[in-house]
């Protein structure tokens, strides 16, 4: 459970840490970010506060946390791997975290 502290940011309403998964619409890679929402949820559900998909236009497909991204499909030229974005959440909310097979 998100403790009522984690929820306030900014003034607003907002669970923390939170997740953005930005698509492009134009591609069609809705089903792609939701999968991938899908696999962070199920890993990390009791230490993200909130998971948002945003649609975007102009191939864009970035995975950001609290704001940071942590990966851009313009500069890594390819889309995450599902392990590899865990590891970088984990790396960032919960280190004592182990993946199990994912950290293989």
């Amino acid at each position: 459970m998100v403790s009522e502290a984690a929820i306030i940011t900014n003034g607003m309403n907002a669970r923390q840490p939170r997740l953005e998964i930005e698509y492009c619409t134009q591609c069609r890679w809705l089903m792609r970010a939701a999968w991938i929402c899908q696999e962070m949820l199920t890993t990390f559900q009791a230490e993200l506060g909130e998971v948002a998909l945003i649609p975007g236009t102009g191939g864009v497909f970035e995975v950001r946390l609290d704001g940071a991204t942590i990966f851009s499909r313009a500069s890594e030229g390819r889309f995450p791997e599902s392990k590899e974005l865990k590891k970088a959440i984990r790396d960032r909310i919960a280190p004592e975290r182990d993946l199990g097979h994912s950290d293989r």
